[in-house]
């Protein structure tokens, strides 16, 4: 028996969400479980599903990030499988479809499982990066409109309205010199 899984990280994902249903439909499953959660929560449908599978089943996804959460994760997943005797067979793999029964698919799969986990690390520690140089920016911006703002009208005793009224604009309940 064929059973599939499709998996999106959020409702908000439905083209993406319904592409793998109708992947896993005409793939031939029979049985589908389906979940809209973050691979991180509690994905109660893929243990509903594992514990559905039995002896000689074939449990189908459509890409191997919609399983795992890590290569540590995914030796997990096909062990309790293998455990089973069901085999795992991924439909887009890079272009082609991959299937456990063969020690060559357990070779490519484990080997594309660590690639995506270490490019997943690499694209969370550029995203750290972009954040803190955008706060150090942002601090940067806070110390230079700090520094105008002693040097200018504002450092003085008296502030004239006037003078500065068409540059004036009302933010958080404050004026600010444009």
């Amino acid at each position: 028996m064929l059973v599939g899984y499709a998996r999106t990280s959020t409702v908000e994902q439905v083209a993406g969400f319904e592409a793998q249903k109708r992947d896993l439909e005409q793939h031939g499953c029979e049985r589908i479980f389906y979940e809209q959660v973050s691979s991180v929560g509690q994905r109660t449908e893929l243990d509903q599903a594992i514990a559905f599978i039995r002896d000689g089943d074939t449990f189908v996804v459509t890409k191997l990030d919609r399983l795992a959460r890590s290569t540590f994760h995914l030796l997990e997943l096909i062990d309790l499988l293998d455990s089973k005797q069901v085999n795992l067979q991924i439909l887009d793999f890079g272009g082609s479809s991959v299937d456990t029964k063969t020690p060559t698919g357990k070779l490519m799969l484990t080997m594309f499982g660590a690639m995506a986990q270490f490019e997943r690390e690499m694209m969370l520690e550029r995203q750290r990066e972009g954040i803190a140089k955008a706060k150090a920016t942002k601090v940067a911006q806070k110390r230079r409109w700090q520094s105008w703002m002693k040097s200018n009208a504002f450092g003085k005793k008296r502030f004239h309205l006037r003078k500065y009224q068409d540059r004036l604009e009302l933010v958080d309940h404050r004026f600010i010199v444009l």
